[in-house]
């Protein structure tokens, strides 16, 4: 195992704790404003928390799988995969704090997640890209 490898499973699960919290939170918000399942609205702050938590979902299914394909194929700066994971957890606890505070004030950590998960698109197709031409010439 590289030290490369230990960093982003350690911020695979710092995402995977940023994603329960959301979860929490709505659980929290369902029982404050006494909303049951499977109702997905009711009060505004509930309503605020659970597009939180979608929202992070969503992004989660394409972050979390392009965090390990750069770690795999991404070589050239071994410990930036995991940097960029950081800024991802980074960006989805701006969005989520500032999407609770006020919706319209959700675009920069919304931002921040995106280009992160960008980021890590570009790093896994270089390297996939890199790995595939250096089997290709062997």
């Amino acid at each position: 195992m590289t030290l490369a490898t230990l960093f982003t499973a350690i911020v695979s699960i710092l995402a995977i704790l940023v994603v329960f919290w959301t979860g929490l939170r709505v659980a929290g918000m369902r029982g404050k404003h006494n909303i049951l399942a499977p109702a997905t609205a009711g009060h505004p702050e509930f309503d605020r928390a659970y597009r939180v938590q979608m929202n992070t979902m969503e992004q989660f299914v394409l972050f979390l799988p392009l965090l390990w394909l750069a770690n795999e194929f991404f070589h050239m700066l071994p410990l930036l995969t995991g940097a960029v994971g950081l800024v991802w957890i980074v960006g989805r606890i701006i969005y989520a704090l500032a999407y609770m505070a006020d919706p319209s004030k959700r675009s920069l950590g919304f931002t921040i997640s995106i280009i992160a998960t960008a980021a890590l698109l570009v790093l896994s197709v270089i390297g996939i890209v890199q790995t595939w031409m250096a089997l290709s010439a062997a």
